[in-house]
């Protein structure tokens, strides 16, 4: 094997703010598939071991001046990425619940020990031959697309030690951090003058359509926040069926999952008809420069905001054609490089310097709700002797949300994990604003 590549570089304003974010509140993103067969632990360390040479930002740990300013990547040697084992009998809890269950519990709540590293933890839930496998990153060198592309690679690794395989790993180059990618027209003082330019767009937008976003039940504490999950999925029949009816409606599967999310978190409120604002974090991977592959460790993702007007009655057809337009026009004028490049302004340089920031979110912030969706990813059937399924991602929500939804088709099923700020966004209420999201959306194929 090549001498592996190393990390050793300050990290970049979205890296930083995502960081500072999980120091105040966990800032994970998580995840899983399912593993039918026989399945040994030694293997399932050794692909581990594996992946974890194969990618620099695995092989990290980030340290700063005492006061937490000045954040940097530094390599560390002798600590692989622990993988925690979790055997359930025969005839207890069933698998799925359990692994819903480690995340409520554990990989949602407890933050990667990110000044040791590495910046990653897993765990396998075994009962029988079946078998959950999870993997933990935080969001400062991860995003939805990452945590998949992990579980993939883990379980190929992991098959060429099962056959007896011997070949050669070969590890992935360094790469710098995403600001240091961005197209040329989105550095220097062409992006200053873009990103002033969105800041003063936003602001008149916000003054002439007056978006209402969705409230907390009640104000907790940053420090107290946990990330709680309610899962749905939607199974093969429905999922072909919406993709045909989005085709011959004129929208995406995005807009339409986006307009009901508005429509249920609207009812919910009771507020009557009105704008209201949801996120859509989307890819910037191949706009960089090199582009970025989606086998590449790293948080790759921008949100950009659609302001909708819900009209309590009113089909969702039409919402969902505005907001795939919306944010097709926003893609189009680059508006989510621009947001990237706009974290050299406006993030803060260290916790202790965060309140400011963060009272703003916590009073004004326009982005509480948001519905991250990748789209159909295909994650393979089988891999080696093992069949899989139902790959999916989910993320904590730390200071920057207080409802969202993440979403991919994969295995001929579109997951739908829904996380919510626990006591702000009490259970019941989320239950509801899930529960409806999804009803309405089946409903639109009847």
């Amino acid at each position: 094997m090549k001498p592996p590549t190393t990390v050793a570089r300050p990290l970049t304003p979205l890296e930083r703010w995502y960081w500072i974010c999980d120091q105040i509140s966990p800032l994970n993103v998580i995840g899983h598939v399912r593993v039918r067969g026989r399945l040994r632990e030694e293997v399932l360390g050794q692909g581990l071991d594996a992946l974890q040479a194969r990618h620099p930002l695995l092989r990290v740990a980030i340290r700063s001046e005492r006061d937490g300013s000045a954040p940097r990547f530094v390599p560390v040697t002798g600590e692989p990425i622990p993988l925690r084992t979790v055997t359930v009998p025969d005839g207890e809890q069933p698998c799925d619940a359990r692994w819903r269950r480690e995340l409520d519990e554990r990989e949602l709540v407890e933050p990667v020990d990110w000044a040791t590293g590495p910046l990653a933890r897993a765990v396998v839930i075994s009962q029988g031959d079946l078998h959950d496998l999870i993997i933990t990153v935080p969001h400062c060198v991860a995003d939805g697309t990452t945590v998949l592309s992990l579980l993939r690679q883990w379980l190929q690794l992991a098959a060429r030690y099962e056959s007896g395989e011997t070949t050669e790993i070969r590890p992935a180059s360094d790469r710098p951090g995403p600001e240091d990618l961005l197209p040329r027209n989105h550095r220097g003082l062409s992006g200053t003058a873009r990103v002033v330019t969105q800041l003063l767009s936003d602001q008149l937008a916000a003054g002439r359509l007056k978006p209402t976003r969705l409230e907390p039940t009640r104000r907790v504490p940053f420090p107290q926040r946990t990330s709680r999950l309610i899962h749905h999925d939607i199974d093969g029949p429905d999922v072909t069926a919406l993709a045909e009816a989005c085709k011959r409606e004129g929208t995406t599967v995005h807009g339409l999952l986006a307009a009901a999310m508005v429509t249920a978190v609207a009812e919910d409120a009771g507020t009557g008809p009105g704008n209201l604002t949801i996120g859509s974090p989307v890819t910037f991977r191949e706009a960089l420069v090199p582009p970025v592959t989606e086998d590449e460790v790293g948080t790759y993702v921008a949100t950009l905001p659609s302001v909708v007007a819900y009209r309590p009655g009113q089909p969702l057809w039409p919402t969902a054609r505005t907001i795939s337009k919306d944010l097709a026009r926003r893609r189009g004028r680059g508006e989510h490089l621009t947001a990237i490049a706009t974290m050299g302004f406006v993030a803060p340089k260290t916790v202790g310097k965060s309140e400011k920031f963060l009272k703003f979110m916590e009073n004004k912030g326009p982005i509480t709700l948001c519905l991250s969706n990748l789209g159909r990813y295909d994650f393979p059937d089988r891999i080696g002797p093992w069949q899989l399924s139902d790959a999916e991602f989910v993320t904590g929500l730390s200071v920057n949300a207080f409802f969202v939804a993440t979403v991919n088709t994969s295995h001929d099923r579109m997951a739908c994990n829904f996380t919510h700020v626990d006591q702000a966004v009490p259970r019941d209420r989320a239950e509801r604003m899930a529960d409806a999201t999804v009803e309405a959306v089946l409903a639109s194929l009847a």
